[in-house]
């Protein structure tokens, strides 16, 4: 399990890789990035590229908790960027 941080230049790729059309998402992403972006790892980066690859309205639904990932989706490491990337109850 790979739990050294990832590099600037992958950083960079994927914050880009992360830019979404639709507001709500961009933002709630820019939060998780503000917060995680020193810790994350290769497989934080590889489970929030499959995030990444869903539909805006679908992303958002699993992030305001809609839904819970399905099928490929379901997997540990999804479920845990998932957890970062929620808005908590104390968010204001």
């Amino acid at each position: 399990m790979d739990t050294q941080p990832i590099d600037a230049h992958a950083l960079g790729k994927l914050k880009w890789r992360c830019r979404r059309g639709m507001l709500e998402n961009d933002l709630l992403i820019e939060r998780f990035f503000q917060r995680h972006e020193t810790q994350l790892t290769a497989r934080h980066a590889a489970a929030l590229t499959q995030l990444m690859n869903l539909s805006d309205n679908d992303l958002l639904d699993l992030l305001l908790r809609r839904k819970d990932p399905d099928d490929e989706l379901n997997s540990p490491d999804v479920r845990e960027v998932l957890h970062m990337l929620r808005p908590s109850a104390r968010s204001p």
